[in-house]
């Protein structure tokens, strides 16, 4: 059963292909068309500080808020990824949420956009939000449908200056009963 774990050495291998296999279609992974495969390999260990570097009690630089990487893992395969945010600024209101998540393209389309999605509400219950907001592109009726069947209930459709795509917000009330 596929489970959140932070990241760390045990998944080098798969997470390197992973990005390898993004970066062969083209595919998102994220800062995955930034990383430097080499270099990540090279020095895994400084790799996963970058991750990290927004934990609490981390010293924030101004603009950012505290967050948390998750890997979404089965057994010692990478599946994908989930980022955590703490709490809201102005930027994250508007655009990206408290919540994003991605996956390898070859694990796409097999129900682990749900399950993602769902172990990362479990966690943000943890971290006591009362509600999360997340957003996607209006055209991304995968991502649509994830947030969707995990409860979200759509704000509103907007255009934004600094985006080229029209979005969706979507907001996610966590019971903590």
């Amino acid at each position: 059963m596929p489970i959140l774990v932070a990241p760390t050495e045990r998944y080098k291998a798969s997470f390197l292909d992973a990005v390898r296999e993004a970066q062969a279609t083209g595919s998102g992974l994220g800062d995955t068309l930034t990383w430097n495969v080499g270099e990540a390999e090279a020095d895994f260990g400084a790799f996963l500080a970058t991750l990290r570097r927004f934990e609490p009690p981390a010293d924030l630089p101004e603009g950012f808020v505290h967050s948390e990487v998750r890997w979404l893992v089965d057994g010692d395969t990478y599946l994908g990824r989930t980022k955590i945010r703490h709490t809201l600024n102005d930027r994250l209101r508007e655009f990206g949420g408290h919540i994003g998540y991605e996956l390898r393209p070859s694990a796409r389309g097999q129900g682990y956009g749900k399950l993602i999605l769902a172990l990362a509400l479990d966690r943000a219950r943890e971290l006591g939000l009362p509600r999360v907001l997340l957003t996607c592109d209006v055209e991304n009726l995968g991502s649509r449908g994830v947030i969707e069947a995990n409860g979200g209930e759509c704000e509103g459709e907007f255009r934004l200056a600094f985006y080229e795509k029209p979005i969706r917000r979507y907001w996610i009330e966590l019971d903590r009963s």
